[in-house]
């Protein structure tokens, strides 16, 4: 069956009611004509990380834009996404549910599912709730969550600090503090013109919407899904910058534990490889979404890579 035929979206801005919360998707599928057969594996979904939205993907969606639909969902509270005062639809439980409720709604059968950072985490928590709805993943300097209870204790306690100072100051002071943390200091290679329109779409989001959303599914608000990476069978490519060691210690931990995973690390960038090296970033997922297509076509699949980790940081 068609596109069409299906009901299905052009190119462009569209919403979706996702268990009660309307998400908005901007669309891209300039190699797919809307009369395309619904085939497996031909469109990607993109997660953004906490204060981005669309737009912050857009390095995803020019490296893929030309092979696949691309289809950058905004997760609840960011973006054109609601940002419900209540907080129960933050929940990363939720989000997942949210995740999977758009694939269903979009008739998307399969898609990858890319996801940077706090949408790596989501991405994460939607593949183990829907393992089957996916055709691999592709991780951004993301985690599984904070294994250890006492850290992830802390970190719950210093986001529902940050959300609350969201709330009672202007956004301006937040997004200046969160654009200057360290993890983010490779980032001014970008340039002033480029930081500067990160720092517009970001100034965009709700306060309300920032706020929920770290204490809904900040690592410290999220159970880890540590113990439960073996049930994601798909390919999964863990994308690291060479200078976020912090991530790459992280990526290592993953991969030992996803049936099916390698690790792309991205020379002389930070945490945001896709933003900092988008044309080497480019590279890595056109290969590897190329390698998992020519798989899927043979009678048996490549055995993952075993990489042997130090357990001792997982968060």
């Amino acid at each position: 069956m068609t596109r069409r035929e299906h009901g299905m979206f052009r190119d462009g801005e569209v919403f979706i009611d996702a268990c009660g919360v309307r998400l908005r998707a901007v669309v891209d599928g300039s190699a797919l004509g809307d009369d395309a057969e619904d085939v497996a594996g031909d469109t990607v979904l993109v997660l953004h990380g906490f204060t981005g939205a669309a737009e912050s993907m857009e390095t995803v969606r020019a490296a893929l834009c030309n092979q696949y639909r691309v289809v950058r969902l905004e997760l609840i509270g960011h973006g054109g996404s609601a940002s419900p005062a209540e907080s129960d639809s933050y929940a990363m439980k939720s989000c997942a549910e949210q995740i999977v409720e758009v694939v269903r709604k979009l008739a998307l059968r399969r898609p990858h599912l890319v996801g940077y950072s706090m949408g790596g985490r989501a991405a994460i928590a939607a593949a183990v709730a829907a393992p089957e709805c996916f055709s691999s993943l592709v991780l951004i300097g993301a985690t599984a969550g904070i294994a250890d209870p006492a850290l992830r204790k802390e970190r719950f306690a210093a986001d529902c600090a940050l959300a609350d100072r969201i709330e009672s100051a202007p956004l301006s002071e937040f997004v200046d503090s969160w654009m200057a943390l360290p993890i983010f200091a490779s980032q001014s290679s970008l340039g002033a013109q480029a930081l500067e329109g990160a720092r517009v779409q970001r100034m965009a989001n709700e306060k309300i919407g920032l706020a929920n959303s770290l204490r809904g599914m900040g690592a410290g608000a999220q159970q880890p899904f540590f113990d439960q990476l073996g049930s994601i069978a798909v390919p999964v490519l863990l994308v690291v910058g060479e200078a976020d060691a912090k991530f790459r210690g992280i990526a290592t931990l993953l991969a030992a534990d996803l049936p099916d995973a390698r690790i792309a690390v991205v020379p002389g960038v930070g945490h945001a490889a896709h933003l900092e090296a988008s044309d080497a970033f480019g590279k890595r997922i056109s290969g590897f979404l190329a390698e998992v297509a020519a798989t899927a076509k043979k009678p048996t699949t490549s055995p993952s890579e075993v990489i042997s980790p130090d357990r001792s940081d997982r968060g």
